[in-house]
């Protein structure tokens, strides 16, 4: 029924392009297009800004272990956390070092020349889990919503398809007619609303696929590191 709808002669709404399918369409579906616009808006800052986040994540977590690796002393590095704060390996450190810390000022050494020692490795350790918890949690923050735009918004344009559609053959059961000039807003909905659908869908899916893969190398990054941090301490505080 649309494609014989549609080889009939062309009406306003549909000469003047995307635009005029909007403007001719009835309420129900312009408000499908305001939502769909609504989600698709927020998914492309969130695009934009876990981009740049992500990506000086890596950038900064890179030089944060080259410089770690080359310090002799956790002070030295915990000097240059602020310059590199982005990092997810920072937060990580910070919580370890501070643990070793209370944990070295804390002990009764009855011999201050010996050298400090941690009192338990398994309180740094859960320490280390926390940190690195809460660093992941961090990076994947507001991601979660591109999921949920990818998986929403196709049911949103069809519920537009759908309602136009029915639109459509409800004004053709009234008018008598099947004169594209009547049910052109019905079939206008249905066009739109679904390619809007599509448009805020597959973006988000494809950049959350993306995001998620980066995080996941940034929480075996994190991971790592807080062993390699438990191990030097092991080997220098115990």
């Amino acid at each position: 029924m649309i494609a014989a709808l549609l080889i009939q002669a062309p009406s306003t709404a549909f000469s003047e392009g995307p635009l005029g399918l909007i403007r001719h369409s009835g309420p129900v579906g312009k408000g499908v297009l305001l939502i769909l616009l609504v989600f698709s808006l927020i998914s492309w800052a969130i695009i934009l800004y876990k981009g740049i986040a992500l990506s000086q994540a890596f950038t900064r977590s890179e030089t944060f272990l080259q410089v770690f690796r080359k310090s002799s002393k956790f002070s030295e590095v915990n000097s240059i956390c602020a310059q590199l704060k982005s990092s997810p390996l920072v937060g990580v450190f910070q919580a370890g070092y501070m643990e070793v810390n209370q944990q070295v000022r804390g002990g009764a050494n009855p011999n201050p020349s010996s050298r400090p020692t941690v009192r338990s490795l398994d309180s740094l350790s859960r320490a280390l889990v926390r940190a690195a918890t809460a660093e992941v949690t961090r990076l994947e923050r507001r991601v979660t919503f591109l999921a949920t735009t990818a998986s929403v918004t196709p049911f949103v344009g069809l519920f537009g398809t759908v309602w136009g559609i029915m639109t459509a053959f409800a004004d053709i059961g009234r008018m008598g007619s099947a004169n594209l000039a009547v049910v052109a807003p019905g079939i206008s909905e249905a066009l739109i609303t679904t390619a809007m659908g599509l448009a805020a869908a597959i973006p988000a899916a494809v950049f959350f696929n993306f995001y998620n893969s980066r995080i996941k190398v940034l929480s075996a990054m994190v991971d790592d590191f807080a062993l390699e941090f438990l191990n030097i301490v092991e080997r220098n505080f115990t």
